[in-house]
């Protein structure tokens, strides 16, 4: 027994030293940008990258704010994420509770797979139709951006729901319609509440999407004064490749929102995943 115990409470290096470099291979990065961002032009063009900002120098991040007209990029990004996040969770849901439970239908089951090979269809390849379309439509602006954006996430959304809503008992539904609630009641009173750590789980993977997405808004707006962040920062970089101080302060106020939704989101993700991958 205590052989036993030692073995098992005896360090893995192998894994260890794994998971230091992993984070090795992140610190790095992160601390070269912040790094950049507090130094001067003079100094972040020196060619040292790993030298320490000194004196700082905040006045990047002012800069990067005022060259690059970040509340208005900012502001359109949020509002096409939070669009983006509020369309795709109920939708997604909505799918993916009418195919857990019809699936021994052939329409719902078929529904299902479809979606399932919907997520081996990227962007690149329906681009030139998804821009005349969007252009026909008169939404060749954030609001087409959004609505692509819930299009594209209904695939992987649908399989995270589809797969937690089967951990689910059936019972809960049956006694609820037993009292008399109908169909919607059901759903919206007793089974999206109990889909929380799901809908925080498909909500940050909706929210990192369209955050970070890049391609599409870029081929999709026709006005560029409607682009989203990352269009406006690669225009900025194209523009001020040589302030490298200011193009990564950009960058940090650019990855803020991302990092502090995760933060505040992560438990409930990996809860999400977890109870997701069982089927009781």
């Amino acid at each position: 027994m205590t052989s036993n115990r030692k073995r098992v409470d005896a360090p893995r290096w192998p894994l260890t030293i794994v998971l230091m470099i992993a984070a090795l291979a992140v610190v790095i990065p992160l601390y070269v940008a912040l790094a950049m961002a507090f130094k001067s032009t003079s100094q972040a063009s020196d060619g040292n990258a790993f030298s320490l900002p000194w004196p700082l120098n905040p006045g990047s991040f002012a800069t990067a704010w005022r060259l690059t007209d970040f509340p208005v990029s900012f502001g359109i990004s949020v509002a096409v994420a939070a669009v983006t996040v509020a369309g795709t969770l109920v939708l997604s849901s909505l799918a993916a509770y009418a195919i857990a439970r019809n699936w021994d239908r052939r329409l719902f089951r078929w529904s299902f797979f479809y979606l399932l090979g919907a997520m081996f269809l990227p962007f690149p390849v329906i681009a030139l139709p998804q821009i005349k379309l969007t252009a026909m439509l008169g939404i060749d602006n954030p609001v087409g951006v959004a609505l692509l954006h819930i299009v594209f996430q209904l695939s992987f959304s649908v399989l995270l729901f589809t797969a937690f809503l089967r951990s689910i008992p059936a019972a809960l539904e049956e006694s609820a319609r037993i009292d008399g609630a109908s169909a919607w009641q059901i759903f919206w009173r007793i089974i999206m509440p109990l889909l929380g750590p799901m809908n925080a789980t498909v909500g940050i993977f909706a929210f990192l999407a369209s955050w970070n997405d890049f391609m599409m808004p870029s081929l999709i707006t026709a006005d560029p004064a409607q682009q989203t962040l990352p269009v406006v920062q690669n225009i900025f970089q194209s523009q001020f490749g040589t302030s490298y101080n200011i193009a990564f302060a950009s960058y940090l106020m650019a990855m803020a929102p991302t990092v502090l939704v995760y933060l505040f989101a992560q438990r409930w993700v990996i809860s999400g995943v977890t109870q997701g991958a069982v089927k009781q």
